[in-house]
């Protein structure tokens, strides 16, 4: 199998800057929802809120593209007939999941905590991910460099966590981020198996909203008949700018991965995430829960460990079942 042209370096450069900030933008995404979930004091309404908004902003998107409604018929298609599983949709509900826990739990933790787990979550996934593979994904063998890197981001999540353990935090709170994490890690290759069947990135895109959309709509029906519907709704714009902005991150990054590869996507994006995340907890931290010695040291052990993780390893690192070189 031929390997793929490298790019020109400052192309490459300009991508990789710009999976940087967009890995920020979801650090940015949670201190919002975080917000409008305090100030609602209801998370429900804000998970559905966000979603909800980046929905409607992608079913515009997807009404003015024919190639997205095109690929849309593909997806129904391959459904109808089972080429595909219908579980392949299940990225969308991960991504709900990810959404509901930002907004129950980055008000009570702050943005750098949640943020720390996500990443390691996530490291984790990925790397669970690679040695079994999924779909068209071929397996992986196990590297050390990714096998240590997983577990330096399990490490950090118990140091960062070791200052907020009280016994006015739920346990769920600390673990929330952890499996949001794993919820990302597999949303984005599932989602990237829709991308395969549809060949539009903003059908995958849609597709994913819409199922998550659908879920938390559910989740809120539910939620409200054991809690009023909020009294009244901030009037600051911005903090209904978390659907958007999430739209904005899952297309960056099915553009970039085919600049940068997914190595180096990874990368970018979760180092973006945690700088970012340290930055807003340091500058603006949440009332009452100021970033700590330990959530700082688990930030910079997160940083290190998707550094090594994403090391490149040698020929004889390379896939169980095929000849290509690892990324």
């Amino acid at each position: 199998m031929s390997e793929a042209a490298e790019p020109h370096p400052l192309r490459l450069t300009i991508a990789t800057a710009v999976a940087v900030v967009s890995g920020a933008l979801v650090a940015v995404q949670s201190r919002i929802n975080g917000q409008l979930s305090t100030e609602l004091d209801d998370g429900f309404v804000t998970a559905f809120l966000s979603f909800g908004s980046g929905f409607v902003l992608l079913a515009i998107a997807l009404a003015l593209a024919p190639t997205g409604r095109r690929g849309l018929g593909l997806v129904t298609a391959a459904l109808r007939e089972r080429r595909i599983p219908w579980w392949y949709l299940a990225g969308g509900a991960c991504g709900a999941f990810f959404v509901l826990s930002q907004s129950l739990v980055v008000a009570i933790v702050g943005v750098a905590l949640f943020t720390v787990g996500v990443v390691a979550g996530q490291t984790v996934s990925s790397l669970l991910i690679d040695r079994s593979g999924l779909g068209t994904m071929q397996a992986k063998r196990l590297t050390v460099t990714r096998v240590f890197g997983a577990a330096l981001a399990l490490v950090a999540v118990v140091i960062a966590v070791s200052g907020q353990l009280r016994a006015d935090v739920p346990f769920w709170v600390l673990l929330a981020p952890l499996i949001s994490g794993l919820a990302v890690g597999a949303q984005q290759a599932l989602n990237g198996q829709v991308r395969e069947v549809a060949r539009s990135p903003l059908t995958a895109t849609f597709v994913s909203f819409a199922v998550g959309a659908a879920l938390l709509t559910v989740a809120l029906l539910i939620h409200l008949l054991f809690a009023p519907w909020p009294a009244s709704f901030p009037s600051n714009p911005v903090l209904y700018t978390g659907g958007v902005i999430g739209a904005i991150f899952i297309a960056a990054q099915t553009v970039l991965v085919r600049i940068t590869g997914v190595l180096v996507l990874g990368l970018a994006v979760l180092s973006g995430q945690v700088v970012a995340a340290a930055i807003l907890d340091l500058v603006l931290p949440v009332p009452g829960h100021l970033i700590g010695v330990p959530t700082l040291i688990g930030a910079g052990l997160t940083l290190v460990a998707v550094v090594i993780a994403a090391i490149p390893t040698r020929r004889r690192g390379l896939t169980a079942t095929s000849g290509s070189p690892s990324r």
